[in-house]
């Protein structure tokens, strides 16, 4: 058998999430369909992670096995023939048996959207604030986020998480003209929902509803209700996921 990595990227709006649903439409089961269809035999394909509802990814990669001799490159072509518009393969390489989407990645790195101004080319993909920030406040409670290690504050109630241990290694805001913004945020890996509680966490710093203090007690409390609100899906893009292939 041969372990094959397909990268890929999607609209998540039409989809509830990366991960397979019994009673709704995945990213994950439209990859594998597509693959069994191209393919002719049953493929199942493991993700490097799980993105929500209407969260959006310019880079997912998934594994998947086959004991079939791929050329990677027309299958990528084939692949993007059948494909929902939404969704596109970017290309597809063989990988040693060892290497997993999900635990072989060593960081991965979320952007969110905000603009202050309304503008209906941006509304699905970036979200709306109604209010001033402060931007430098923001940025320096982001930067609080690379000296903690648990962030069960802004893990979503009730998760399968084993571990609320992340090693986060960038997290700041960016201008991206007028009146838009973006937040980056890298760590090793996230938990359900983190990114999104992040952020509507530091919009409360922004707001000047929280200090720089106070988001430090926040984050040290490891109490889900005392962070912020979680922002909404459609602003949220998975970036670009890292690993080391030989």
């Amino acid at each position: 058998m041969q372990r094959y990595f397909v990268y890929i990227k999607y609209d998540g709006t039409a989809y509830h999430g990366w991960q397979v649903q019994p009673n709704a439409n995945s990213v994950q089961a439209e990859l594998q369909k597509a693959l069994s269809t191209v393919l002719r035999q049953e493929i199942a394909v493991t993700g490097a992670g799980r993105t929500d509802t209407g969260v959006h990814a310019r880079m997912m990669v998934a594994h998947f096995d086959t004991d079939m001799d791929i050329d990677c490159k027309q299958l990528v072509y084939r692949l993007n023939r059948i494909l929902p518009r939404d969704i596109s393969a970017d290309r597809m390489l063989p990988v040693s048996s060892d290497m997993h989407a999900r635990f072989s990645a060593l960081s991965r790195t979320y952007h969110y959207y905000i603009h202050t101004h309304k503008d209906p080319f941006m509304r699905a993909y970036s979200c709306q604030m109604h209010y001033d920030l402060d931007y430098g406040l923001m940025n320096k409670a982001a930067a609080l986020l690379l000296r903690n290690s648990d962030f069960a504050s802004f893990c979503k109630s009730n998760s399968d998480a084993k571990t609320t241990i992340c090693k986060v290694t960038e997290a700041r805001w960016i201008k991206d003209g007028e009146y838009q913004w973006h937040f980056v945020i890298t760590a090793d890996r996230f938990l359900r929902n983190m990114v999104r509680a992040v952020v509507g966490t530091l919009v409360e710093v922004g707001r000047g509803r929280l200090s720089l203090h106070d988001f430090q007690q926040v984050v040290e409390g490891h109490n889900r209700s005392a962070a912020g609100e979680s922002m909404p899906g459609n602003a949220l893009f998975l970036e670009n996921i890292e690993y080391k292939i030989d």
